[in-house]
């Protein structure tokens, strides 16, 4: 019997060094929601900070789980699996919000399935849950340089901070993939993907 609750899930890596990283906007996002709907997060067998609450939007409600992986990134799919076991929600039922580096910073994009253009915790996800058929909130956060050092800028860019004018952006930025999770639950993904998509 599948669950009519819906499941969002905000990645990042658990830890105070790692608060207010690029790696870590699906935590912050996460968070928005928790303030937004009060949901008090408590621990879910060690793999995650787990709460549920109610969203009601236009007059109508929907339960939801709200999740932060406590795996660490690469491993993200390891909660997500077991919380959507435990509880029987499906992949079409879940919502995954993550730093994506191939956008600039401010731009969300929301789809479903397709690639996870190198993002550690949708590789993991797509693993554990055997389908990358679920949807995802891309929060962009800009690219490292290319050049010699690669991988390390990147490791380096993903858990470096914000700049001071990121800083002052980031309030909205994180309401507004908030608002996206909400659209795709509320209004279906296509909907959202014209409202979030073209800006």
């Amino acid at each position: 019997m599948a669950s009519d609750f819906w499941l969002i899930v905000g990645l990042g890596n658990p830890g105070k060094k790692y608060e207010d990283t690029r790696h870590n906007m699906g935590f912050m996002t996460a968070d928005v929601l928790a303030e937004r709907w009060s949901v008090a997060f408590s621990d879910h067998k060690g793999l995650a900070m787990l709460g549920k609450g109610a969203m009601s939007l236009n007059g109508s409600t929907v339960k939801f789980f709200l999740a932060k992986p406590l795996t660490y990134m690469n491993d993200s799919g390891n909660a997500v699996a077991s919380i959507s076991a435990y509880y029987q929600i499906k992949p079409d039922h879940i919502v995954v919000i993550h730093d994506d580096m191939d956008l600039e910073f401010g731009r969300i994009k929301v789809k479903a399935g397709g690639s996870a253009g190198g993002h550690n915790g949708i590789k993991s996800i797509d693993r554990s849950l055997g389908t990358p058929q679920y949807a995802r909130v891309r929060m962009g956060v800009g690219h490292a340089k290319r050049g010699a050092n690669a991988h390390d800028n990147t490791v380096n860019w993903v858990l470096g901070g914000f700049g001071p004018d990121q800083r002052k952006q980031l309030p909205e930025f994180l309401m507004d993939g908030a608002d996206a999770a909400e659209e795709i639950i509320f209004n279906g993904l296509a909907k959202t993907q014209e409202k979030f998509n073209g800006r």
